[in-house]
């Protein structure tokens, strides 16, 4: 067996040091992977919040000196955590990878396709995305639900924003559907070239503009569009509530996501001072709101 794999057993605040030392022993790669299969999805932006407790797993070569790696550990840790060490098959692991992720559909136009995979329907809408560091490629159902929205409720054309857009995978699918303007907003620099590149993938650039906060909130404070969509979390959503509803023009939609189905009244709740909620529908363990504007 040409690879072993070294797991130890980490917390969210030891999970990153344990990872820096894997890494300094000499791991060809080190992964992070939730000990209990906690719930964990697309986050606000800006953050990247782990689980509470993690296995961290290094790839090292086979002829490697493990006993070394777990010595080195201990003298800097301080201790040695509970690790298991199994052998690893050699595999194509790019081509592994890449065969994991084939296109998929979400309602009768809306396909995304890897690049590596010709669009099933070349007459539908494909969107062209790879799966990379920014959250956001369809496969969660907090993206799944409001990409099967927009596919089966976008058809006239109006200015879009997209609040948390990761990357930029809404945004994309409206302009492809038929928008004029979309606005991407975020507070991770990365989701932001993350959008920008896959909007100049699928040839939809010039309708893309993509924004950090600061930027949405001093420059377009006073925008409203017809449609807003936010896939992040329950709590910013709450937050960020009055903000967001005053983004939207009467009579407009409001679409959110990322909400646990326990949280969902919460919130409901909270967006009903601005809008009439039209509809609250599951996805396994999640929930998409959508909400009509309020004339007064």
């Amino acid at each position: 067996m040409p690879w072993l794999q070294l797991t130890l057993e980490a917390t969210h605040n030891n999970s990153e040091q344990l990872s820096d030392l894997l890494t300094q022993a000499g791991a060809a790669a080190v992964t992070l992977q939730d000990a209990h299969d906690e719930p964990i999805f697309e986050p606000p932006p800006g953050s990247t919040p782990l689980w509470k407790e993690l296995l961290v797993t290094g790839l090292f070569e086979a002829d490697k000196d493990i006993d070394a790696v777990l010595k080195f550990i201990k003298l800097e840790f301080g201790s040695c955590p509970d690790h298991t060490l199994n052998p690893l098959e050699d595999k194509d692991w790019i081509r592994e990878w890449m065969d994991n992720f084939k296109p998929m559909s979400f309602g009768e136009r809306l396909w995304i396709c890897p690049s590596w995979h010709q669009p099933p329907q070349p007459d539908a809408v494909n969107i062209m995305l790879d799966p990379g560091m920014a959250f956001g490629t369809g496969t969660h159902p907090t993206t799944s639900l409001c990409l099967k929205w927009l596919d089966k409720n976008y058809s006239t054309p109006v200015a879009v924003i997209d609040y948390g857009c990761g990357s930029g995978i809404l945004g994309i699918a409206a302009n492809l559907l038929g928008s004029a303007q979309v606005y991407a907003v975020d507070l991770d620099p990365q989701a932001l070239l993350a959008t920008q590149a896959n909007a100049e993938k699928n040839q939809v650039l010039d309708k893309i503009e993509t924004l950090s906060v600061n930027e949405f909130n001093k420059n377009y404070s006073e925008l409203q569009c017809p449609l807003l969509l936010a896939n992040i979390l329950a709590a910013p959503l709450i937050e960020l509530s009055s903000m967001l509803a005053s983004h939207v023009l009467p009579a407009g939609k409001i679409v959110l996501s990322g909400i646990l189905a326990e949280q969902a009244d919460k919130v409901a709740d909270c967006y009903q001072k601005w809008f009439n909620i039209d509809e609250m529908t599951q996805e396994g363990d999640w929930i998409r709101i959508v909400g009509t504007k309020q004339s007064s």
